[in-house]
């Protein structure tokens, strides 16, 4: 008997913060109850450290999620812990491309994990940055996005809230369209800044998508902690009292992070739970 006879929802998540402190394994935590609440679903979830005890989850899950975190997606390379996680990446991708197995696993990627499997995946430029991005910013579609479920709901622009030292540029258009992967969207248009803009979301696959965003970002809970003293002198000590405010006030705006938060990676559960019922009928 599988997990969606017995109404249960099986989800690994991959924790890339490296023991660094973050409020994205909150947000992410979160979200996976309260879509269980809202489904009438019983859900089994299992946390992986991998950067720092280089685990990852095996074939036994529905849905993988695989995080944000801390540092360099380049020095990383040939690491221990890079080779456990590809070596986990490529078993899922197997089990999916095996026509026998008509329940496909689903994966979702967030910012850091994003940034790893563009590089790995050699579809795009992954550098770092001339200054860190961070804040609460609009997010435009491509032509390619316009049938996609994760964004349905969303208008375009939508905001999200953007925080990173790197990013992903310059695409291989002959290799992505060769992997059947294709670009959904890019950051603000910058028309003072002569820089290319980044790709802030990719479907690689009908079972793997990534952003370079953080969907799981809470207005309530992110808008308390920047309140919280240290973290505010933090911000303000690193982008300015600007930055900070308009942070604030941004996470209150119900049509930008509350609107993304209830959609993006709500209707990538959905979208799975909605699969796997197919492929059950």
């Amino acid at each position: 008997m599988n997990s969606l006879e017995k109404n249960e929802l099986r989800v690994a998540i991959l924790d890339m913060y490296e023991g660094a402190d973050n409020q994205g394994m909150r947000c992410i935590r979160e979200i996976l109850n309260q879509f269980a609440e809202i489904n009438g679903m019983t859900l089994h979830k299992d946390e992986y450290d991998v950067r720092l005890k280089n685990e990852a989850p095996g074939l036994d899950y529905d849905v993988y999620i695989s995080t944000g975190g801390p540092g360099s997606p380049l020095d990383s390379e040939g690491s221990q812990w890079e080779q456990v996680y590809f070596n986990w990446l490529q078993q899922v991708e197997k089990y999916n491309n095996n026509p026998a197995n008509i329940i496909k696993k689903k994966i979702f990627l967030i910012c850091h994990s994003f940034q790893l499997v563009c590089r790995q995946y050699k579809i795009a430029l992954v550098s770092k940055r001339q200054s860190t991005s961070f804040g609460v910013f609009p997010i435009h579609y491509l032509h390619d996005a316009e049938n996609e479920i994760i964004f349905e709901g969303l208008k375009d622009p939508f905001y999200a809230v953007d925080s990173r030292d790197y990013q992903v540029t310059q695409p291989h258009h002959n290799r992505i369209r060769s992997m059947g992967a294709s670009i959904l969207a890019i950051e603000k248009a910058r028309p003072h800044i002569p820089l290319e803009r980044a790709i802030m979301a990719v479907r690689f696959n009908e079972n793997m998508i990534g952003t370079q965003f953080h969907p799981e970002a809470d207005a309530v809970g992110m808008s308390l902690h920047l309140q919280t003293p240290e973290r505010k002198k933090t911000v303000i000590e690193n982008h300015g009292e600007a930055k900070w405010q308009s942070m604030i006030d941004q996470l209150s705006d119900p049509e930008k992070i509350m609107y993304t938060y209830a959609h993006v990676l709500p209707n990538f559960l959905n979208n799975a739970v909605n699969k796997m019922q197919l492929a059950e009928v």
